[in-house]
């Protein structure tokens, strides 16, 4: 890149992974420095985590990597919950707590993740939203290495990371657990990259599968379904588990422990494919929980706000609801829209699913898809009452009852919920958990909770109901001023250095956009295959929000075997209709925005 962009100076409420220390940019001066910005509800962040991993190993001398966390979710604004998900999820660098959007604002961000890259001498280079960027940011990164150390400015040496003390639990943030033939429980230790097998109190390892060290053959995860009978019978597995950084399914053998993959290529996914695949060479993204429904296994990939069906006898896999556009929109399969669905739980003829990112509980009946509670990405809180006005906030799990109602994991409530489908009602039955992921109801009836954040599980007292007036929430996330009439929403994409766009097999770039409300937009709305395109904005509507999906399509150029890239990003942008705002809407895949 060309321009002379002095990056803004870094501050935040506090700093973590730094032993106390606060750092500015001064400090990180002959350091080329990655910026972060995450939030920890973000799947798509979560991605990024782990593409970042082999690039601060391989660059550790001459990298610096910062999270800069910029909060959606009021529960994200809690300093000690911000600190579990940093252990949580395997951060080892720096993390500055970005809790009032200050280099959010700073930074221009409008989407997480958003990556800014910053050279040894203080200068932004690069901006990108979205993931699937590590090839690109490899060969930015060789590029600024050789230029600064010819030129003298690049420092090598240890970076400012400090790792934080290890804890001895024995669970670490479990995610998700099921019951086991004979009353022992399956639960998913997440953090530990094992599966823990426990007593019918929960309370005392009877053994552990997988080595608990990240990858081997687990790597963060998720959602267990013991499969029925016959069909274990025909497949050679007793239990299916979401190995979730992996973007696999895996198949244990309860007997013997013996663990094989049964889906995933390990690539994560970044285009459709029509029609069922192949399990073992399809890409997954993120999957987090399971369920047997209609006769087949049915996947929550939250990583593409999605619902897939996988049906261990064929080994095949395929698409059973959504579209990819991250947003809330109930209608026919698969013609519908989800965010993050984290949380599943099936009846003979209902299909009850945990909506994180819309803070919402769902359900599938026959063809369709209906929303019980919830009303979208940027309306969240804790109220009970008529299921119409009441809100959650980032549940992640859900389990049906025996009369009909639902239980839900209201996961940044630290709540468990209850929705009764005859009356229409939601109401709160325990409260002051610490990040309820999951819920198990045994054979025998009782109830219990996975308490992520408090490395157990907890049993749930019979018949205690509360009821909580509660707060609703809209996300502070800054919205863009946007003209009525006709607005250019632009999106900016160069191609990594040592790439060009492929067109080998048709366009190389898709734009897709809506918003909410419909209304909003005059006119725009669909898929074109130009990043550039003249919205005509209502001026009747005063605010809403953005819709957009972007990807683009490249390929190696000067190497013999040349590999091809898509780089995808989701922008829900929360917009204000001003007259004499900008006529021009720019949204940053990768480069660096010059107007």
């Amino acid at each position: 890149m060309t321009a002379r962009v002095r990056a803004p100076e870094l501050r935040g409420r506090a700093w973590l992974n730094t032993g106390g220390r606060e750092l500015t940019l001064a400090d990180l001066r002959g350091k080329i420095v990655l910026l972060d910005f995450w939030t920890f509800c973000c799947i798509n962040c979560l991605h990024v985590l782990d593409e970042l991993r082999p690039l601060e190993e391989k660059y550790g001398d001459a990298l610096v990597v910062i999270g800069v966390h910029s909060p959606k979710f009021e529960h994200e604004r809690d300093p000690a919950a911000l600190a579990a998900a940093v252990e949580r999820y395997g951060v080892h660098h720096p993390v500055v707590d970005d809790v009032d959007m200050h280099l959010w604002q700073q930074y221009a961000a409008k989407a997480w993740p958003t990556l800014a890259v910053i050279d040894p001498t203080g200068y932004l280079v690069a901006s990108m939203a979205g993931e699937g960027h590590a090839e690109g940011l490899s060969r930015l990164l060789d590029e600024l290495i050789a230029k600064h150390g010819a030129d003298g400015t690049l420092h090598r040496g240890d970076g400012p990371y400090v790792p934080p003390t290890p804890a001895d639990t024995l669970l670490r943030f479990p995610g998700k657990a099921i019951e086991l033939p004979g009353g022992n429980l399956l639960v998913s230790d997440s953090a530990r990259h094992s599966l823990a097998e426990l007593t019918p109190d929960g309370e005392t390892l009877v053994r552990r599968i997988g080595s608990g060290e990240r990858g081997d053959p687990f790597n963060e995860p998720q959602g267990l379904l013991l499969l029925p009978g016959e069909v274990a019978a025909a497949a050679g597995y007793d239990v299916l588990v979401t190995d979730t950084v992996h973007h696999q399914l895996r198949g244990v053998r309860l007997a013997t422990g013996e663990v094989t993959l049964v889906a995933g290529s390990g690539r994560p996914w970044r285009s459709a494919v029509d029609g069922p695949q192949d399990a073992l060479a399809a890409d997954l993204s993120s999957p987090w929980d399971l369920a047997w429904f209609d006769d087949r296994v049915v996947i929550a990939m939250a990583g593409i706000h999605q619902l897939w069906w996988f049906d261990p006898r064929a080994g095949q896999v395929g698409v059973y609801a959504g579209t990819t556009v991250e947003s809330l929109r109930d209608g026919t399969l698969p013609d519908v829209w989800m965010a993050q669905p984290s949380g599943l739980s099936a009846t003979a003829d209902r299909l009850w699913i945990a909506d994180s990112e819309t803070s919402a509980l769902r359900w599938i009946a026959g063809d369709a898809m209906h929303t019980a509670a919830g009303q979208g990405l940027f309306d969240f809180g804790h109220v009970d009452g008529p299921a119409a006005d009441a809100l959650f906030q980032h549940p992640l799990g859900v389990a049906a009852l025996p009369d009909g109602s639902v239980l839900v994991a209201d996961t940044y409530n630290g709540a468990v919920r209850r929705f009764d489908p005859a009356t229409g009602e939601v109401s709160t039955v325990d409260a002051g958990l610490a990040e309820p992921s999951d819920i198990l109801v045994t054979a025998s009836g009782d109830v219990f909770v996975v308490e992520s954040a408090a490395h157990r599980l907890t049993r749930l007292a019979p018949g205690v109901v509360k009821t909580v007036t509660g707060e609703r929430h809209h996300t502070e996330r800054p919205p863009a001023a946007i003209a009525p009439g006709a607005l250019v929403l632009d999106v900016v994409f160069t191609p990594a250095p040592g790439q060009k766009l492929d067109t080998q097999f048709g366009p190389s770039t898709r734009l897709e956009i809506s918003a909410a409300p419909p209304e909003l937009l005059l006119a725009g709305a669909g898929v074109t295959t130009q990043l550039t395109r003249t919205l005509e904005v209502n001026p009747a509507v005063e605010k809403g929000v953005l819709q957009v999906v972007a990807q683009a399509a490249t390929c190696d150029v000067d190497v013999e075997f040349p590999a091809c890239h898509l780089t995808r990003q989701d922008w829900g942008v929360p917009v204000v209709v001003t007259p004499g705002g900008p006529a021009r809407l720019p949204l940053i895949l990768r480069g660096l925005d010059q107007s």
